[in-house]
């Protein structure tokens, strides 16, 4: 091999290797808040992840404070300053005011659901983060799932044939200590439980045509927590998501199913996941009839992490910043915010 080969052999090598050290190297993070009920988890993945370099968190809560350890407690302004991607994990009513100001610093931003209260925070958020090439994601937890991501898969395919119903529950049993806490919002338990489902709906079936949403305390406070709203879609197909505060055991009971002209699929429960899929005649990856399908191993939040540290890296956030102010929208109408 003579010198100028060898020479430009050894720099093939030496970018070869400079690449694949950016695809690994680890990604400096930030937490803003950490009184969101996903804060304590998303935290101990932080701390855990060989795709992140947790540098800190800004709390002023003693309380909350007192729930953590090994943890680095910085200000805001220096959380932000140190980070490359921030995330926000404070009160709801705080989100949108903590992710302009970590996009305005020119940082990337994982703001906790539900991304916005009012109508045109999210789209000043999303003008923000395009005029400076910033990253955007929203932390609805099951956007991973793999139940969820086989329904949208068969769904992409046409493997159901025209899917003409979409059904979602998401219930829980409150404590009546948060009651309160929740009647902040008018949406009440549908803005902070369900929109969950209305994130799956209205990604998988696009942009609505309207949305009737019935708000109603059931025990006459200002909690709104037996609810029900109803999507219609220009194809002439109908998603309803219930959602309630009453039910015991009710993380076995939530469930996602969708509809279609050959067949149907139902995730239920939602964690652990369980698929049935029912098809009239064998299509994609599935056969005709009845079946159980086997799904890997699970854990919430795993997959939001790994998404956004491959997109800080040069990749692409799955779900698009079109998708994230679409979800927002018919979040608050159908949580008669909006």
């Amino acid at each position: 091999m003579n010198r100028r080969d060898f020479i430009q052999k050894v720099g093939a090598a030496s970018v070869c290797l400079q690449v694949r050290g950016q695809s690994r190297r680890r990604v400096r993070a930030g937490v803003l808040g950490a009184t969101h009920s996903h804060a304590a988890e998303k935290i101990r993945l932080l701390q855990g992840s060989e795709d992140y370099e947790l540098i800190g968190i800004s709390e002023r809560s003693e309380t909350v404070r007192g729930r953590f350890s090994n943890v680095q407690w910085m200000e805001e302004r220096e959380v932000i300053e140190a980070a490359e991607v921030v995330f926000v994990e404070s009160d709801v009513r705080d989100h949108p005011r903590h992710a302009v100001a970590v996009l305005k610093a020119g940082r990337h931003v994982h703001l906790e659901k539900p991304a916005s209260t009012k109508s045109g925070e999210m789209e000043e958020l999303a003008r923000v983060a395009r005029e400076g090439k910033l990253l955007m994601q929203t932390g609805y937890m099951w956007r991973y799932e793999p139940g969820f991501e086989a329904i949208f898969q068969a769904r992409r395919e046409g493997w159901l044939g025209e899917v003409y119903h979409v059904r979602g529950v998401m219930n829980n049993q409150l404590a009546a200590n948060r009651r309160a806490e929740w009647a902040e919002f008018a949406g009440g338990a549908f803005f902070e439980l369900a929109s969950h489902l209305v994130d799956a709906v209205v990604r998988l079936m696009g942009r609505p045509k309207s949305v009737t949403p019935v708000l109603r305390s059931r025990l006459g406070d200002e909690l709104m927590d037996n609810n029900v709203a109803v999507f219609e879609f220009p194809s002439g197909a109908l998603a309803t998501i219930s959602n309630a505060t009453h039910q015991p055991n009710a993380s076995g009971h939530r469930s996602f199913e969708v509809m279609g002209t050959n067949g149907t699929m139902l995730l239920k429960p939602i964690e652990p996941p369980l698929l049935e899929v029912d098809l009239a005649s064998a299509s994609g990856r599935y056969k005709g009839g009845r079946q159980q399908v086997e799904m890997p191993e699970y854990r919430r939040y795993v997959g939001d992490l790994k998404d956004m540290a491959q997109a800080v890296r040069g990749g692409k956030l799955a779900v698009s910043l079109d998708e994230e102010l679409l979800v927002q929208e018919w979040l608050l109408k159908a949580s008669g915010m909006g």
